[in-house]
């Protein structure tokens, strides 16, 4: 039940709207299945759905996924911080691990990690209260060229995505430059790194939605 209220939010998160086969493409579970569970959520009056429309968290749908979310991203960051994994390692961990910790063990969690605001892959850590800030980025494949960004975000969780990511140097907190859109289709040209030793690269559709960026102002 936690799985599908923090995918529904993430998939809300996006701008994607949320449907039974956008669900089963993201859960990668049955139809039958996430139909099933979309039923017994509306039940439990943490969702509204009216068929063949979209799915929307109620206000205590919400809050329980910021708990997910708080317990799933502070688990994430404390086996980077302090159990030294790389990022491209910790999703699957935690997926296994938000589940079974205690309420008090995640706040001894981010207590240990001075209370963070954000996880490994630039995702927003909700406080204990359920507030979730919205961090101020903007998509790379919403931004136009000749903007200079740090790279802020990472929205995939795909551990060779993020292996690709980090040895061409996109990580957080990287400097990128857009520096032109291919026509018909083509790729983004972007800059990345310090502007006397930056790096070219062509990114695709699916890194290009990956990333969100801080845009220098």
């Amino acid at each position: 039940m936690e799985d599908y209220l923090r995918a529904i939010y993430g998939l809300r998160e996006r701008g994607e709207q949320v449907t039974n086969a956008t669900l089963t493409a993201r859960l990668g579970l049955s139809p039958s299945s996430v139909s099933g569970m979309i039923n017994k959520l509306d039940q439990l009056g943490l969702v509204t759905h009216v068929r063949y429309r979209s799915v929307e968290l109620t206000p205590e749908g919400l809050r329980l996924a910021h708990a997910v979310l708080r317990r799933h991203r502070l688990i994430e960051l404390f086996l980077v911080e302090e159990l030294d994994y790389s990022w491209d390692a910790v999703h699957r961990e935690a997926d296994a691990l938000e589940h079974a910790v205690s309420d008090e063990l995640v706040e001894h969690i981010a207590a240990k990690l001075g209370n963070p605001t954000t996880d490994p892959h630039g995702d927003p850590i909700p406080t204990a209260d359920g507030e979730l800030a919205a961090p101020r980025t903007r998509q790379l494949d919403q931004i136009e060229p000749g903007t200079v960004g740090i790279i802020a975000r990472v929205w995939d969780t795909d551990s060779e995505l993020l292996r690709y990511l980090t040895e061409h140097g996109l990580t957080l907190g990287s400097r990128i430059e857009i520096v032109e859109r291919k026509p018909f289709g083509g790729p983004l040209v972007v800059r990345v790194g310090d502007p006397e030793h930056a790096e070219t690269h062509f990114v695709g559709d699916e890194i290009a939605a990956a990333l969100s960026i801080s845009v220098q102002s």
